[in-house]
């Protein structure tokens, strides 16, 4: 998918809203448990519900990887069944990979290509070598670590270095990259007051933003701050609304929840382009 033709579908659904699909068998409605895939069944109830609302799915694959051969054929039916039936929604496969230039091409290969994810979120620790493959691939994204939303963030994120912090010179240094206009950034949403600094550096990229619901992010602050002339931000939330129920009305109301946040960015959006 082009940014073009995820900055349309923004457009066309008054949303920015990006779904994560982080599936625990701990918490699932239990009579899914029944089920001979209870993870792709769970997450095809949530997709069918919440696709209208939403732009984007962001399966984050430890979910799935956790559950060994079972669990990486249940994210091979989820990315499948999304491609096939709703082949307008931007998928994210949040696996934080980052390793030397071979391994990252396979990583790439395995993301890009073999699962056909249009973007995969990386680490961006081992520098240039480890990014360009995932890079490498036309018309697909990939979505670095700049600054985080948990609480080791500060450890190493905003250190000063050089006179300029860390994340700062990470953002910099990546846009000398080749095929650096694929590039996407993630930036939590609870530090919502670095925002500005983020958008001198990199004004037009797409940044991920995570934090926005569980982990307290104001969603109105991430916009003003955040937000540019082609929106330029995609929203996650994952457990506020893949978890408001776990009985059988468990989809509806993920779709109620959803539909809360994008009544949201709608009104967001009609402000901002007034």
């Amino acid at each position: 998918m082009t940014t073009q033709q995820l900055i349309n579908q923004i457009k066309i659904k008054k949303s920015f809203l990006c779904i994560g699909l982080d599936v625990d068998l701990t918490k699932i409605p239990q009579h899914l448990l029944q089920s001979e895939d209870p993870i792709f069944e769970f997450n095809k109830a949530i997709i069918d519900a919440t696709n209208d609302l939403c732009v984007s799915y962001k399966p984050n694959t430890a979910f799935y990887e956790a559950y060994g051969i079972q669990g990486w054929q249940s994210l091979q039916k989820t990315i499948n069944y999304i491609n096939e039936n709703y082949p307008e929604i931007f998928t994210i496969a949040d696996a934080k990979r980052g390793d030397i230039g071979n391994t990252s091409t396979m990583y790439a290969k395995a993301f890009l290509e073999d699962l056909n994810f249009d973007s995969v979120t990386v680490a961006p620790y081992m520098g240039k070598d480890s990014v360009e493959p995932f890079l490498a691939f036309e018309n697909k994204h990939t979505i670095m670590l700049a600054l985080t939303s948990n609480e080791g963030a500060f450890d190493f994120q905003t250190l000063q270095t050089n006179g300029n912090q860390l994340y700062k010179q990470v953002l910099e240094t990546s846009k000398t990259w080749k095929n650096a206009h694929n590039l996407m950034y993630v930036v939590g949403a609870t530090k919502a007051e670095y925002f500005s600094e983020i958008r001198k550096i990199v004004p037009d990229s797409f940044l991920l933003v995570p934090g926005v619901g569980a982990q307290g992010g104001n969603l109105q602050e991430v916009c003003k701050y955040g937000m540019n002339s082609n929106i330029g931000l995609l929203i996650n939330s994952s457990r506020a609304i893949i978890y408001a129920s776990n009985g059988i009305d468990f989809a509806e109301k993920a779709r109620e929840e959803a539909l809360k946040i994008q009544n949201e960015m709608e009104q967001i959006l009609e402000n901002y382009f007034l």
